[in-house]
C-alpha cells in the first residue's frame, strides 16, 4: 500500500489525469441521456481542467513552496529560491484551471496556452538536464517529463473538439 501511495503522489500529473477521466465518466453516467458529442466533450474537458490543471498545479505549488527540499531531491536539483518562483507560477496556473473548469472558451484557451508555455518550457529544461547533467531522476525524466509534453497537447485537442462540437 505504501508503494501505491508513493507512486500516486510521485506521479501526480498522471494520477490526477486519471481521476479527471473517472470524474468525467461519473458525471456523464449521472447526467441526462442520451449523451451528445457536445456533452461528452464538455465533461472530459471540464474535469481535465479541474484535475490536470487546477488541482495538479495546486499540488505543484504546495510541493515547491512548502516542501521544497523534498521536491528538489525528487527532481534531482539542489534546493534553490527558484523553486518558490515555480511554486507561485504554479499557483497562478492552478487558479486558471479552477476558473476554466466552468468558464467559457476564452478562459479555457487562456488556461491551456498558459500551461503549454510553462510545461513545454519545463520539458525542454528536462531534456537539457538529461543531456548535459545526466539527470534521470524520476522528477526530471519520469512520468513528469511525458505529461509535461502530453497534457498541453491534450488540452489543445479538447479545445478543438469543443469548438467543433459547439459549431455542430
Amino acid at each position: 500500500m505504501e508503494d501505491l501511495i508513493r507512486f500516486v503522489l510521485s506521479n501526480f500529473t498522471l494520477s490526477l489525469f486519471v481521476l479527471g477521466l473517472a470524474a468525467s465518466g461519473l458525471a456523464l453516467a449521472a447526467g441526462p441521456k442520451p449523451l451528445t458529442r457536445a456533452r461528452v466533450v464538455e465533461a472530459l474537458f471540464a474535469w481535465f481542467l479541474l484535475f490536470s490543471v487546477g488541482i495538479s498545479f495546486l499540488y505543484n505549488f504546495v510541493m515547491h513552496v512548502f516542501f521544497s527540499e523534498m521536491a528538489a531531491a525528487f527532481i534531482g536539483w539542489a534546493t534553490s529560491p527558484f523553486q518558490k518562483e515555480v511554486g507561485f507560477a504554479s499557483l497562478g496556473f492552478s487558479m486558471l484551471g479552477f476558473l476554466a473548469f466552468r468558464g467559457g472558451f476564452q478562459m479555457r484557451l487562456a488556461a491551456i496556452v498558459g500551461i503549454a508555455c510553462f510545461l513545454w518550457g519545463a520539458a525542454a529544461g528536462h531534456v537539457v538536464q538529461m543531456v548535459e547533467a545526466h539527470n534521470f531522476a524520476p522528477g526530471n525524466a519520469g512520468v513528469i517529463f511525458y505529461t509535461d509534453i502530453l497534457l498541453p497537447l491534450l488540452g489543445f485537442v479538447f479545445l478543438a473538439m469543443q469548438r467543433k462540437a459547439v459549431r455542430a
